[in-house]
Formats: C-alpha cells, structure tokens, sequence
C-alpha cells in the first residue's frame, strides 16, 4: 500500500490549493508540524551539549529546587496534553484505516507534537532545577506557535462544517484550550520572575530545607512525575542494597514535617476552637474540630485522590466488556460516512468500537488510577503521622505542666501515660489513615452495583445481595477474631510472667530439682493460650473463607439466574467477564469496610468520635482535678543569683487531702548547711516539694530572695536547684551524662565528684566505664550505686541551690561518712553552696549550720544544734541516744564484705555473663560471618539480599507429614478449580453467543432455543467445588499453623529448662525472654495469615499467567523481560523494606522511654528548669521516629506503584497479544475475555506478593531465632546407675569424699578448682572461707554438678556422683542461695512445690527459720499471697524463707552458700544455734560470709585461687600464728 504525506489515491483532491492554501487540509497538518520541529532543533543542542558546563553554578544540595511560578499546573496541563495527542494519533490511525492509501498528515503531526510535549517538559524541568529562567523564552515562542496554528486548524474545521460529532475537531479544540493555557503559563513566569522585558530579574532563594545537606526526605520537594512515581526514591534503595540503613542515611525531617511545626499548627487550631466557643466546655468535640481544622485539607486531597482511583477502577470492567463485544463482532468498525476536506471522519462511538483503542484507554486508565490510589494512601498516612507527632509533643507539653500530686495519688500513673503515647496516637494515625476509605467505599459500592444492573439487570442485584448479606456476617466474625485476640494477649501475659520467673528462678530450680513443676505449670498456661489461639485461627480461616467464596457464590446465583430466568437476556463473554471483574471489584470494600466500621463503631462516642479522643481529650483538656503548675521560667543568666529563700506561713496539701504541711514559717540561711530531721512520714519530703513550687498550696507564700534584687521574688521566677530526689532517677544514658546532666563537661570537677560519690571502683567494674548505657534499658545498678549517680548529679551543677532528700537510705556507713567529708561539706559548704538536707542519720547533725526537726507536717523546732540543746533539752537527749546507736551499727557492719561490696560482686557477676556474649542476637548474620574479613561485607550484603528458605523449610516441616501434603495439594487444587470455574464460563458465553448468532442467521421462530442447563450443571458444580476448597485451605493453613506454634513452644520450653547453668550466665535473660514473647507472638499469629496471603497471591499471578499464555502464547515473550524487572525490583525493596521496619521499631523505643522517665523524674526536671531541653529531646526522637515511618511508607508506595505499572503493562500486552489472534486466529471471545480478566487480576496481586514476602521474611526471622536456641545443648541428665541400683534412703549417712576434684564453667574456660582433695565425716559441720573469687561457692556448685567436673571425683555415701542421674542427685541434697528466690504463689507453694510434707512439717520449719510469728499474722496462713520476686518480704525476711525451705527437705546434706549474707547479727546468731541443734545429725557445709559464723565448725577450709590452703580444726588454726584463718578471724573483730 502506498505511503505518502498527503495520501495516494490518484486524485488531486490532497493537493487542491485552489481555494486558498488555508483550505487544503494536508497542508494545514504539514504546518502544525513546524512549531514542534522547531522546538526538538532548539531544545535538543541544548538539553544534550551545554548542560554539563552549566549545571556546575547551581551550589544546593539537591536538584530538585521548583521555584517557577505554576509549576504543577504546567505539569498537569503537559500530562493531559500528552493523553489528547495519544487520542489524536490514534483517531488518526483508525480513520485511516478505511482509507485505500495511508494518510501521514492525519497523525505524524500529532506523533512530533507528542515528542515536542515530551521535550518540553523534560527541558523545563531542566531549566528550573538549574536554576536558568532566560532559555525558558524558546518554551514561550514554542507555544505561541503551536496555538496559533492550532488555531488555524481549528478555524478551518468550523469553515468546513466539520462539528461536535467528529472526534478529530473537539481533540482541535483540546488541544488550542491546552497550548493557550501553557502559553498563559510561560507569560505568568515571566510576569512573577521578570527574567526577560525588566530591567530587573526578581532574585529568589532556595528553601532552607534543599539548603541543608541532611534533608534526604524528598517527597514535598520534587516535580509532580517523581511525586506520583516515587522516582526519587530510587537511589536510596539503591544505596540500601549496598549498605544498611540508619538514622544517619535517612537524614532529617523537612521542615514542614517536623514534630514542632505540626505542633505549632494544632496549637493554633485550638486556640482558634477556644475563641470561637470560649464559654462552652473543652471536650472531644472542639479537639475533633480542632484536628479536622489542621488537618483536614490533605485527608480532603487524599479522599479526592481515593475517589478518582475507585472510579478509574471501574475503567476495567468496561474497557473488557467493549473489547471482547467488539472482538465478538470481528473489530469491524461502522465505515464512516463524512469525508470533508479529502479524509473521512469519524464519531467518537466509532472510535470506542475499536479494539485495540479500548486496550490502550484501559492501560492508561490503569496507570492513572494506581497512581491516584498510592498517592491517596501516601497523603493519607502522612497527614496521620504529622498528626501523631503533633499529638505527642502536646501531650508532652502537658505532662511537664502535671502536678506531682496527680502522679502519687494515682490519677495519672506513667503506665497510662505510655499507652496514651504508644497505643492511643497510633490508633489516632491508623484512623486518619483509614478515613478516607470511609467515603471512598460508599461511593465504589454503590457505583459497582449499579454497573453490575445495566449489564445484568435484575439478577445482578441478587449477586450483590449475596455479598451485602454477608457483610454483617463478615462484622460478626471480625468481631469474634479481636475478642479472641484479647483473650489470647491474656493468657500470653500469664505465661510469660511464669516464664520470667523461672528463667529468673532457674538456678534454684536446677540445684532442687524442681524444673519438671515449673515445666508443667508454664504448661499449662500455654495450653488455655492454646485453646484462645485455636478460637482465634478459627475465626480467620472462616474470614479468610468468605473473602475468599463470596465473590464465587455471588457469581455463581448471578449467572444461574440470569441464564434461566431471563431467557431473552444478553447472555455474551462480554457481559459474562465485566461483571466477574466487578464481583472482585466489590468485594474487597466489602470486606475492608466491616474492619473499617469495626474500628470506627467500637469508637463511636457521645460525639462520633474515636476511642482515643475521648481519652486525649480528657487528659489535654483536665479541668480541675489535674492541677497544673504554674511557673514562668526566668532568663538562663538570672538563674544562679537566687540564692536565700524564706518562707512565710504556708499550708500545702496533696488534692483533696487534709494538708500534708500547716504553718509552716522558716526560714532557710544563705550558703549554709540546713539539715532537716524527723521520723519516717513526718513531711520532710514535702517539705523540699512545697519549696519547689511541687505541691498544692492552699495558703501564703514561698519567696526566694537574690542578692541582687532588694526584694524577694515569687516561686513562679526563682532559678535552677540541684536536686536528688529521694528514689533516685536515672536517665537511660550513660553514666557521664547522667552526672553531667546536660551541663558542660568539666573534667576537675567531675573527677572530684566521682571521687565524693566513691564510684570510681563501681564504673571500673562497669564494660565501658563510664560510657556504659544505664537507667531502664541499661544495666540494672543496685539501689545504693543508683542513688550515689543521682547525688553525684547534684554536687557536679553549678547552681547557688542543692536540694538533697535523704542521700544516704541506701548507702552504707562508710560511703555515708566519705559523701558527707568529701562532697557536701567540701564541695558545697566551702563553696558557699545553699545546701538542705533531709536525712535520718542524726550522727551528721553537729556539722549542721541550721537544723529545722518537723512533726506531723509541722515544725517541732528551728535552729542551730546548740540552741536546741539549750532550749529543747529532752527532743537533744533523744537524738544522742539514737546517734550512738548509729555509731554501734557503724562497728557492725565492718565485716569482710560491705553492702557497697556485695553490690560490686553482683555487678561484675552481672558484667561477666554479658560479656560472654557479646554477640547481638537480633540480627542472625551468623552464616554471614564466616567467611574471610574482606569477604565479610559482601557476604553480609549478600545474606541481607537471601530470602530465609531454610527457615521457611524448617516452620514447614514443623507442620508433619500429613499437613504439609494437604496445605500444597489442596492449595493448587483450588487454584486449579478456580481456573476451570472461569474456563467454562467462556465456553459457555462463547457457545452461547454463537449459537444465538446462529438462530439470527437461520432467521427462524421454530428453532431450538440455546440450552443453558449442562453448562450451568457443570458450572454450579465447580462453584460449590470451589467453595469447599476455599474452606479446606483456609482451615489447613491455620492448623498448620497452630501445629508449628504448639511444636516449637513445646521444644523451645524442653530445650531452654533442660539447657546447663552456663547458658544462663552468659546469655541475657530478655534476649531468651524475647523468644518466648515476640517471636512465639510472631509464629502464633502473624505467619500463618501472612503464609496464606502470600500463596495466594502467588498463585493467583502464576494462574493468571498461565492462563494468559494459554491463551495467547505470543505473551510469553513479553513476559520474560517483565519478569526480570519485577525480580529486581522485589530483590531490592525486601532489603531497604526489612531495614525500614526495624529502624521504625528501633526509633520508637527512646520516644517512649523519654515519655516515661519524664514521668518518673518530673520534679528533678523542674527543679533544674530544664523543661526546655527535655521538650527540645522529644522532638529529636519524635523525628526520628517519623522520618523512618515516612521512609517506610514511601518505599512501600515505590514497589506498589512500580509493580501496578507492571500490572498495567501485562494487562495492555495481553489484551493486544488477544485481540490480534482473535482477529486473525479465530480466538474464541470467551477465551479473550477471560486472558484479559486474568490479567486485570495480576495487576492487582503483583504488589500484594512482593508485600508478603517481605513480611515473611522479616517474620521467619523469629523462626531462625528460636531454632538458633533449640541447638543448645541439654544438660546430661542420665545416669549409669538405674533407680533400682540407687539404695531409697540414700544418702543416709552424709560421708562426702573429695578425691582430686578439678571443675571447671565450660571446657574453654580456665578451672575454677584445682586438684581439691578432702574427707568429711558423718554429721560434721565444715566451714569454708576466702576472700571473693577464691572458688567456694564452685565448691557447693560442684556438688550438683551444676559446673563441668573434668577431673577427680566426689563420692557420697559410697557413690560416686557422675554416675547418678541429675534428677535424683539434686533432690536428695539441699542448699541454701546467697540470694534469695521465692516465687509467685502461696507461701505453702514456696516451701513445697512438691507437695510431699504436711502442715505441721512446714510449721516446724517456720519456726526454726524464726518466721512463724510472721506468716502467723499473714492472712490465710500458710495460704497467704507471696507477690512476684517476694517483693512483699524484706530481704533478710527472704532470707529466712529460703532457709525454712531446705529444712523442709530433711536431706542428710546441707549446704549453706553465705545464706545468712541479708540477716542481721542477732538472727543470725540464732540461726546458727539452730542448724547446730535441728542438724546435730547431718552433715553441713557452710560458706562463710562472715568469718565468725564458722568458729563453732568441725572443721575449716581455707581456699584460695581454687586451691585449698589450710584445711584443719578452727582452734588449730587459730593457734598458728601465720595462718591464714586466723588473720581473717582477726580483721573480722
């Protein structure tokens, strides 16, 4: 066929000028082509030579700075401009199609001018970023000439009478309104800009945030094709596939973005809600206005953007029905009637009858509405985290306003707090997120539906009926799922608290042997988890179930009905595979919608409002019971110069109380040292508050005088006071910036402060020193070293005021004294120092310049120490005999080991199990390591790029033999029924429609009518065959899953009860704890959801493909480079996705511990004046925490959007690839229609199996991790000897023979002891000593063969002990801890768990331990209540129950490891005459904690290094004047 620009046909008629060269159409087209030419040989030398020289001027940080004025106007009219020519070239195309030769003109011009907008937008977006107005005047002349020649187009069009019915003039009058709006564009840049006809060009400056290189969030900043794409995104995952990602790669929030504005923003919104209402009470109501008022317009933008997608999704639907109709008629279109100007014209319906016209709309309607769909999703959950951070820094601003009386009278506990922080703003975002779902939905409902009536009539509405019946149901079941869900967190609870006390535990069940009743107990709590977790997997499966068959029911009614009832109906593949696309378009807001409403009914307040409003609102908008105190902060240089305070009659209370002070009238000294004393309870506390401004006063006033001003000033302006509180407060930081405390580092004044505190020795001990990590998730300190860091605290500041509230309860004599020398009386007092301290310790008092003695909140007396012995001579007298009494303790408690030194032991024990492993066992990359260091990144990349399968491997064989069969066969079974179910249905539209067609053309009223009755048998009968199959996989993906989850809990718990001591010691009990929370979590309920969405998914997309291959097999070829794009880009999205979500797991941590240790240390915050720095420290973390949270979802909008266009390139390649063999292959219609309603499905689960299997791989993490600890391994606990060969009663005599005994912890470890050799006889009492680490307690160790025996042995009774079970070794011998370990449950539990002993057996023990009196006036007797750790017992009280508890045993051994360490002299005194009395038959081995305990022994032992360096008689011993003994014996007097 010829090819010519003006066409071939042998006339003249294209090269007509006789009515003016205006008239003749060819050469109006070949002058429409001019403007564009001229565009691509201006623009092209420029875009592609002189850019690399210029670029180099432009000094920001990031080329994305669009400063132009209508920048997003340009690109929307560029985008529509570039749609019409499409529709222009096409319309070109088809037109042509009836003519004899080819006409170019008809669409070559709309081919260039396709390129020239191409050009143009890609050459201004170059010109912006670079920052060069003046090349923009080549845009300006481009577009003045394309409208004026469109014009022309358009004008001769009207001269000819062409009109509105031809398609090609209103695409002319398209394009003049759109080249008119872009020249008026180009005008206004220079109007704003004045870049070119001024004399001077308007200078602008580039955002501060492209100014700043740590902005890396671009989204606000970019054009409108990188918005909608999320192409700036693509060097940054990138970059995450070649290194991890932190805080550092994500850099900082925009400005727009950042906590503070958005805060600033709410703010304002409120107080707008306030003037507007200022006499109506603050509520829910105006902070919902107040929210929507902030708000509101991105949520509009999202719900516009919602919207649009839902609408443009019903393009699909459509486009198949028009192509399969056309295709049915051979893609004929009507030969067009109107030949104006020598070419035909055509109507738009003339247009939309073509095939491959309707395949290209639909990819286009695709790509537009996945765009709109992920940018409603991104719009939306932005403005929800913007939202949570304004949110939080509120609630934060208010917490620092809270009355410490709220705090202690248990209005507002921190556990409230934190929930309202981490719960209640979360379900505040996820509703913002969801909201626009709740108009969208309606709308696509109602739309679907009345679809599915034009194409179906009346049977249609009996489909959709089905589906809007079972949505109640569908509310019932997702009702059921969160209750169930509720009980289940329940019990899980209670497991893992029995879980942490036996992990904590485990040592003294190990030594008793009491493991198998923990084992059972912990049991059973998980088998009432079980049962709530069997309730909770049913209701998923039936959830999963009716998503799943819903839409197949409702198809199936559908199309029985309407072949049936509606005889003379439409019955083609057309209508058959429209409505099946709107059945799956109707179901999923069907299925979305009852959640949605769920969350929002159970939300549904007085105001329809959230759950979480009411309770924000209520705490935001406290009226009176929440006090809030009132303080202006001074200038920070005013600060330090108020010094004096006086305090003139006052009465204070906590809300609602009777005062906690009255009459208070005192008067504290400038620079001198007031020490305020009373009994416990008598307001000294209060005291330090009141002056602090922390209590509710009810009357007169506290004023603090400056030497500077004349006056005193109000409590409202005083300064910043050191203040150690009196439970210590620690930040969860190191130790240095807990004693610097946001102050300057000073290094003379803080190693002085160190050195008052005496805490060198303890931050010796600590792994970093002082860069060590404490407070609440660091390491534990004890009571006495967290106080000292707190008192160190208050000495290092510079302030004029230190407040110290009984610095010494927990410290011991000696630090007490060296405190007092070294820091209050020498740092503070010579230093001038305003000091007051309240304390017990009345030995302290001469030192006192002034002495204020309180009583019942009031003041007993004032002054100094010699007035009130003059004047108070009884209150003095008092307080000498109760100082000497201190000063008897004080000789006391110079034993071997101090409560300081002990506390160091613990620590280093504390130190040593955790330096043993060091290795951090979040991240597995155990694999990864063992390659050569150079290697090590790279396989460490290459790892992090690896899907777990063997993990995959092993939670699927997990599942047994018989599940797993039946989860895969029963799987592609259902996909395979699926397939058929919609197979024939094409061959039964497709037959139908041929045998209708037949009775046309036979044209006669007698023929056989089409009998739809086998096909609609064979139909119902796949339909209800697959409805079956959707239930047996639904139930065998969720048993599947409770299989593993019962299996691996159940071996997990063996595994860690049976695993040795050492494990213990060098794991961390959190990191075994975490398995047993987080990841049984994990596997109970989120694998087995995430397995069943991601075999589906995958199936369906496989099916899909198959079934289009089948189809068409042409398809194939186009799929293999499609497939390898999506391997790409899954392989880089699960990498950056996995590094996203733990960084917005990690960032939310310090945001909630920064919410909690401001609630706990709100006065110390206050009284420093630091609010500031703590207000400015939330915002850091809410930041943070933000801009990993928007990374995440940008990142998940990159791969969804990236994956839809996939999507949306199979579908236009299928429909294509279909339409041409159906035209030139004789491909049935049905079969066409069913290609393309599988491909439309493709383009809907591609994302969904990318997003699955990044969750499942983030979640086979915890899988990998349980099964890392299941390779531990057990303790041996058979033995040679069988139960038979071991006499009953042994061991009846308790002969103990040592004989070469060397153990060690751990066959890579140095031993412990060495080559030990004794004998001890029946009923002998030996005493052990040494200083600490000399190995005794390995020695009582050895024992129980809780450590490795590698040499020598120990035999009992006549046997040895290696050749024992464990079980029966342990039960029969007895020992008693250093610490103490009771558990929860009753007292009768603690004693004997076993149940072997009556009551009176447990009596006679209570009394022995001296603890009959005290369970005696318990409640309930040996029934009574012991809480968790034994908290409600002190410690020597503990002490004394553990003792009771081996007495209880009767065993003929008795082991004392330092028992009596926390039991003061006189009952430890008694104690000693007991065990010699109650066990003057058995045989005890006592470690000695203090020296004089073991006078009384038989024998002694002397160790040292693991060695034994004296073994004889105590008097022996004593009488050799080198002995070892003897020296100890003498330091102890």
């Amino acid at each position: 066929m010829a090819l010519a620009f003006c066409g071939d046909e042998g006339n003249s008629t294209a090269y007509n000028v006789d009515h003016g060269v205006l008239n003749n159409g060819c050469f109006v087209d070949a002058l429409n082509v001019v403007p564009h030419v001229f565009l691509l040989f201006i623009t092209f030398p420029i875009l592609f030579i002189g850019w690399g020289s210029q670029s180099s001027k432009v000094h920001i940080h990031h080329s994305t700075w669009l400063h132009f004025p209508g920048h997003n106007l340009r690109w929307i009219l560029t985008f529509i401009l570039l749609f019409v020519l499409v529709c222009e070239i096409a319309e070109g195309i088809v037109s042509d199609g009836v003519s004899e030769s080819r006409h170019l003109h008809l669409y070559m011009p709309a081919g260039m001018a396709f390129l020239a907008a191409i050009t143009s937008v890609v050459y201004y977006h170059n010109i912006e970023t670079s920052n060069f107005p003046k090349l923009l005047i080549a845009l300006l002349f481009y577009w003045t000439l394309a409208f004026i020649t469109k014009t022309i187009k358009f004008v001769k069009f009207c001269d000819n009478g062409v009109g509105f019915s031809q398609l090609r003039f209103c695409l002319t009058g398209l394009l003049v309104v759109l080249y008119g709006m872009l020249l008026a564009v180009e005008i206004n840049v220079i109007r704003v800009r004045r870049y070119v006809f001024f004399k001077t060009p308007k200078e602008v400056k580039p955002p501060e945030d492209l100014q700043d290189l740590g902005v890396r969030f671009l989204q606000p900043f970019v054009n409108l094709l990188s918005k909608g794409t999320y192409w700036w995104m693509n060097t940054f995952i990138k970059t995450a596939h070649k290194k991890p990602i932190d805080l550092k790669t994500i850099g900082k929030l925009p400005i727009a973005m950042r906590a503070l504005t958005n805060y600033i923003l709410l703010n304002e919104a409120f107080e707008a809600q306030k003037n507007k209402r200022p006499s109506s009470p603050q509520g829910s109501g105006s902070i919902w206005r107040a929210l929507c008022c902030a708000f509101g317009r991105p949520l509009l933008l999202s719900s516009t953007f919602r919207i649009l997608a839902d609408l443009l999704g019903f393009a699909g639907p459509l486009c198949i029905s028009g192509i399969v109709h056309n295709v049915g008629k051979g893609n004929n279109t009507i030969r067009p009637q109107t030949k104006i100007l020598g070419v035909y014209f055509i109507s738009s319906q003339e247009f939309l009858s073509n095939a491959y016209v309707l395949a290209v709309l639909l990819f286009f309607a695709l790509l537009l509405q996945r765009t709109f769909l992920q940018a409603s999703y991104y719009v939306a959950i932005e403005t929800g985290i913007n939202l949570r951070g304004a949110i939080q820094t509120k609630i934060y601003n208010k917490i620092m306003q809270l009355s410490t009386s709220n705090m202690s009278m248990g209005e507002m506990t921190a556990g409230q707090i934190c929930n309202l922080v981490a719960i209640d703003t979360n379900q505040l975002m996820w509703f913002f997120f969801l909201c626009p779902n709740l108009w969208a939905m309606p709308v696509q409902i109602i739309v679907g539906v009345l679809l599915l009536y034009y194409l179906l009539g009346i049977s249609a509405l009996i489909g959709a009926a089905v589906i809007i019946v079972l949505a109640p149901v569908q509310y019932f079941v997702a009702t059921k799922l969160s209750q169930a869900q509720r009980s289940t967190l329940e019990y899980s609870n209670e497991r893992l608290k029995k879980t942490n006390e036996m992990l904590r535990g485990i040592k003294l069940l190990k030594l008793y042997a009491w493991e198998h009743i923990f084992h059972s107990s912990v049991e059973e709590t998980r088998q009432k988890e079980m049962t709530s977790l069997k309730s909770f997997a049913l209701y998923t499966s039936i959830s999963i179930f009716m998503n799943a068959a819903i839409p197949i029911a409702a198809v199936l009614i559908t199309f029985v009905v309407h072949a049936h009832l509606t005889r003379k109906a439409d019955f083609s593949p057309s209508v058959a595979f429209a409505s099946i696309s709107l059945f799956h378009i109707l179901v999923s807001p069907l299925f979305l919608l009852s959640s949605v409403v769920r969350s929002t009914v159970k939300a549904l307040d007085a105001l329809l409002v959230l759950p979480p409003i009411p309770v924000i609102s209520a705490f935001l908008f406290f009226s009176q019971p929440l006090k809030v105190v009132n303080r202006k902060r001074p200038a920070r240089e005013d600060w330090n110069n108020y010094t004096t305070h006086t305090i003139l009659k006052l009465v204070f209370s906590f809300l609602f109380c009777p005062p906690a002070l009255s009459n208070i009238d005192i008067r504290i000294p400038q620079g001198q040292l007031t020490m305020i004393v009373g009994q416990v309870g008598c307001g000294k506390s209060s005291l330090l508050l009141a002056i602090l401004g922390e209590m509710q006063k009810i009357s007169g006033t506290v004023s603090w005088s400056s030497p500077e001003k004349e006056s005193p000033v109000e409590m409202e302006f005083r300064g910043s006071v050191a203040y150690a509180s009196q439970k210590p407060w620690l930040l969860n930081a190191t130790v240095e910036e807990n004693i610097t405390f946001e102050s300057s580092f000073n290094k003379q004044r803080y190693k002085a402060v160190i050195d008052a505190c005496s805490l060198q020795p303890d931050i010796d001990i600590l792994p970093h020193g002082d860069q060590t990590q404490i407070g609440e998730r660091g390491i534990n300190l004890s009571g006495g070293q967290r106080q000292r860091i707190s008192v160190a605290r208050a000495l290092y500041q510079q302030t004029n005021v230190v407040f110290l509230d009984d610095p010494f309860s927990a410290l011991d004599i000696h630090l007490s004294d060296h405190l007092m020398q070294e820091g209050i009386l020498k740092m503070l007092r010579e230093d001038k120092r305003t000091v007051v301290l309240v304390t017990h310790k009345l030995q302290y008092l001469p030192h006192a310049d002034w002495i204020i003695a309180m009583k019942d909140g009031y003041i007993q007396r004032e002054g100094t120490l010699k007035d009130i012995q003059k004047s108070e001579t009884e209150l003095f007298e008092h307080w000498k005999t109760l100082m000497n009494r201190q000063d008897q303790e004080l000789e006391k408690e110079t034993t071997i080991e101090t409560k300081t030194v002990l506390e160091r032991t613990n620590l280093r024990r504390t130190m040593y199990s955790r330096e043993a492993l060091l290795k951090d066992d979040e991240e597995d990359e155990e694999e990864a390591t063992e390659s050569d260091d150079e290697d090590n990144l790279s396989s460490v990349l290459h790892q992090r790029a690896k899907m777990p399968w063997r993990a995959c491997g092993k939670y699927l064989s997990a599942a047994g033999i018989l599940l797993l069969p039946l989860l895969v066969l029963s799987q592609l079974l259902k996909h395979t029924v699926m397939v058929a179910i919609d197979y024939c249905l094409a061959r039964w539209t497709s037959d139908a429609i041929s045998g209708k067609m037949e009775v046309e053309l036979k044209n006669c009223s007698y023929c056989e009518v089409f009998n739809h009755s086998p096909y609609s048998k064979v139909f119902s009968i796949l339909c209800c065959l697959g409805i079956v199959l959707c239930l047996v996989t639904s139930i065998a993906v969720e048993w599947t899953g409770l299989k593993v989850t019962k299996k691996l809990h159940a071996s997990l718990l063996n595994k860690i009860i049976l695993a040795p001591m050492r494990f213990f010691e060098t794991t961390p009990l959190g990191s075994i704890l975490n398995r047993f929370s987080a990841d049984c979590n994990t596997i109970d309920q989120h694998i087995p959801a995430t397995l069943e969405c991601l075999s589906r998914s995958t199936l369906l997309c496989v099916s899909a493909l198959a079934v289009i291959s089948y189809v068409t097999p042409m398809f194939l070829i186009a799929l293999v480079p499609l497939a390898i794009m999506c391997y790409f880009i899954q392989k880089y999205f699960r990498v950056a996705s996995r590094d996203l979500q733990q960084l917005d797991d990690s960032t939310q941590l310090p945001l909630l511990s920064h919410f909690s240790e401001t609630v706990e240390g709100l006065t110390t915050i206050r009284a420093f004046r630091y609010e500031a720095k703590f207000r400015q420290k939330l915002l850091e973390y809410t930041d943070s925490n933000n801009i990993a949270s928007l990374f995440l979802t940008a990142a998940n909008r990159w791969l969804e959007v990236r994956m839809e266009y996939i999507g949306a390139c199979v579908v236009l390649i299928a429909a294509v690839t279909s339409i041409t063999s159906c035209l030139y292959s004789k491909l049935s219609s049905g079969l066409v229609g069913l290609g393309l309603t599988y491909a439309l499905m493709v383009s809907n689960y591609l994302n969904w199996m990318v997003r699955n299997l990044a969750d499942m791989e983030i979640q086979l993490g915890a899988v990998k991790r349980i099964h890392g600890l299941l390779k531990t391994e057990a303790e041996n606990y058979e033995g040679l000897l069988s139960s038979s060969q071991i006499p009953q009663n042994w061991p009846d005599r308790g002969e103990i023979q040592i004989q070469n005994l060397s153990v060690r912890y751990d066959s890579n470890l140095k031993p412990v002891l060495k080559h030990v050799n004794a004998h001890i006889s029946p009923g002998q009492k030996i005493g052990i000593c040494g200083r600490t680490g000399s190995g005794k307690s390995s020695f009582s160790l050895a024992f129980f063969r809780m450590v490795d025996t590698f040499e020598g042995r120990i035999i009992i009774d006549g046997i040895d002990i290696a050749k024992l079970p464990l079980q029966t070794l342990r039960s029969r011998l007895s020992i008693i801890l250093q610490d103490p370990i009771l558990f929860s449950g009753t007292i009768r539990f603690n004693l004997d768990p076993e149940k072997k002993c009556t009551d009176s057996m447990l009596w006679e023990a209570l009394e022995i331990a001296q603890l009959k009196h005290v369970v005696k006036a318990l409640p309930g007797g040996l029934d009574a209540i012991v809480t968790e750790g034994g908290e409600n017992f002190s410690q020597g009280q503990r002490q004394l129950f553990c003792l009771a508890r081996a007495f209880v045993r009767k065993t003929s051994i008795f082991i004392m490891d330092e028992a009596t360490a926390s039991i003061d002299m006189a009952t430890e005194n008694i104690l000693q005459k007991v065990v010699m009395t109650a066990f003057a038959d058995r045989t005890v081995v006592t470690i000695a904690h203090r020296v004089h305990t073991i006078l009384n022994a038989d024998l002694v032992i002397v160790m040292k290094r693991g060695l034994i360096l004296e073994y004889d008689k105590p008097e022996v011993l004593l009488e050799q004047e080198d002995s070892v003994f003897a020296s100890f014996v003498q330091a102890d007097k």
